[in-house]
């Protein structure tokens, strides 16, 4: 179940991607699909093992073109391990609520973007998440849970203030609204078997949903994300300044302990030694 919009948001082969608390990597993985050379970082080790597992399948299967890569690593979204200008792409979805200093992450993430790349941001839609917020205090007050929501016009001041260009947005996963609603208000506690009939009853259908993608479903969540759409979207890039040099870039040696960038030395962006790629 991807969030980003990939048509709306341009991959091309060859991208340097980095899949910014990547999760489970849902993101990461179509972006190796289209052929992008993928890093999927994340804080929680357990997520990253199953994801360079399942980079580790893909590769195998043959479900990447040739020149693709992909690498899972642990990593601290506030100081990322990566050289100024290191990658095209940056995706950073349903994160951003969980980070006490969101500005500290855009400029993380703008520093590590080049002039010129793109960038595509994820977070809880206001609307359907107050109602969350309304029907049950251990939906956001479990520890890593969501701390703050936005408003669509605020994430897009912050991107702006750390230099960002926003061009355009959106709303996604209008019939998961409600999913959430009935499990905030059944007990978002209770899991699996031992969640009430309604909640079972509309994973069910969402898990159909995901699988067999049928006309009627598309349609409804089409008409349903404008209006109790789960997630906004924001895309943008980061400009170029007239000559070619960035905003960010700092003074040679400015930056105290700095790498060299990783493809002068040939190195794929977050290549260490012992890091996972398939």
């Amino acid at each position: 179940m991807l969030t980003v919009d990939f048509s709306r948001f341009p991959l091309a082969p060859g991208d340097r991607v980095l899949d910014l608390g990547c999760g489970a990597g849902r993101h990461a993985f179509e972006c190796y699909r289209r052929g992008a050379r993928v890093v999927a970082l994340d804080r929680d080790a357990g997520e990253i093992r199953e994801v360079a597992k399942w980079f580790a399948a893909m590769a195998e299967a043959g479900e990447a073109p040739a020149g693709a890569t992909a690498t899972a690593m642990e990593g601290d979204a506030l100081a990322l391990p990566f050289p100024d200008d290191s990658f095209d792409v940056v995706i950073i979805s349903e994160v951003m609520e969980h980070i006490h200093d969101d500005k500290g992450v855009l400029a993380e993430m703008v520093r590590v973007l080049r002039p010129g790349g793109r960038i595509a941001v994820t977070v809880p839609r206001y609307g359907p998440e107050k109602v969350c917020w309304a029907l049950s205090d251990a939906y956001h007050e479990v520890e890593g849970g969501h701390i703050r929501i936005y408003r669509g016009d605020e994430l897009l001041a912050k991107m702006r203030e750390s230099g960002l260009r926003p061009y355009g947005t959106h709303h996604a996963h209008g019939l998961h609204s409600p999913y959430w609603w009935l499990k905030c208000a059944f007990g978002v506690e209770r899991d699996g078997d031992d969640a009430a009939l309604p909640v079972r009853a509309y994973h069910r259908l969402l898990v159909w949903d995901i699988m067999k993608k049928p006309l009627a479903t598309r349609l409804a969540e089409k008409a349903l994300d404008p209006l109790i759409g789960k997630s906004f979207v924001a895309y943008a890039t980061k400009p170029h300044l007239p000559g070619g040099s960035s905003p960010y870039e700092e003074p040679v040696g400015a930056r105290s302990g700095a790498q060299p960038h990783a493809r002068a030395e040939g190195r794929e962006p977050g290549r260490a030694q012992g890091q996972e790629q398939a």
